[in-house]
């Protein structure tokens, strides 16, 4: 018989436990939960040595704020000195080695001037320019935890230790990291969820088997009449079915249906 895994090194069982308790504390229901769920984050994270710093969307210029509109990653979090305030260098999440290596990696690493380390070899990481990274990271290392999140968004959390002479990670990234990792991901994808102010995609929106089939030749720059001779159909038959992607994902274009289609998954990752 298999046992399934504890997920943590801290007691997992129990309503009552520190895990459960802690979980409800990070959760986001409405906007008002925002501001407490940001303190209990930053004490979870402070009462491990660590400083917490949090983006919901790395391709987004806007802050995270609480119900009164708040930057809690200023007020909340503490990251108000000078040369800190990370949100307002718009170039940071192109720049920066650490929103950068999230996009490639879904699950926590721990990272500093000399390499990036996860629990498997990303080749990925492994390539990453880490040049002056502590001018390009604002830290000297971190513990991240990137987010990924429906429709193609990425999150990012970084803990960064308050021991500036703590450069080697790998003891807390053991000890701590499946916890921040859930703590996290229940924050952020608890704010996304109540701050979201329009639907990206129409529910519930299914696409046929042929309809997935052109665009995912699509999706690699094949033509129509390209796509046609590839699945013995005619030029017509394959514009209908992108056409009626299209249609179902609610895009302007033949572009957009591909962009929409991929953000659902259903292209998968192309090589």
């Amino acid at each position: 018989m298999i046992e399934t895994p504890r997920p943590f090194t801290e007691k997992a069982e129990g309503r009552n436990n520190p895990v459960n308790t802690l979980a409800q504390r990070v959760t986001i229901r409405r906007v008002e939960d925002i501001r407490d769920a940001a303190v209990a984050l930053h004490e979870m994270s402070q009462t491990r040595g660590f400083r917490v710093a949090a983006c919901d969307d790395i391709s987004s210029k806007e802050p995270m704020v609480d119900a009164d509109g708040a930057i809690i990653n200023g007020e909340i979090f503490g990251w108000m000195a000078d040369g800190e305030r990370w949100w307002e260098d718009t170039r940071l999440a192109l720049n920066s080695p650490l929103p950068r290596a999230c996009r490639y990696e879904s699950e926590p690493f721990w990272c500093n001037e000399h390499g990036m380390f996860g629990r498997w070899r990303n080749e990925y990481l492994e390539e990453m320019d880490l040049t002056d990274f502590r001018k390009r990271s604002l830290c000297h290392a971190a513990i991240m935890v990137p987010i990924h999140l429906p429709f193609g968004q990425i999150g990012s959390v970084s803990f960064t230790p308050l021991d500036k002479e703590l450069t080697d990670l790998s003891e807390p990234f053991e000890k701590h990291a499946d916890l921040m990792a859930a703590m996290t991901r229940r924050f952020i994808a608890g704010y996304v969820t109540v701050m979201r102010t329009k639907r990206r995609i129409p529910a519930d929106c299914m696409l046929s088997k042929r309809e997935v089939e052109c665009l995912r030749w699509a999706a690699i720059g094949k033509t129509d009449k390209e796509i046609s001779m590839i699945l013995d159909r005619s030029h017509a038959t394959i514009r209908y079915h992108i056409h009626r992607a299209g249609e179902k994902l609610d895009a302007v274009n033949r572009s957009q249906t591909i962009f929409k289609a991929g953000q659902l998954g259903y292209l998968g990752a192309s090589d």
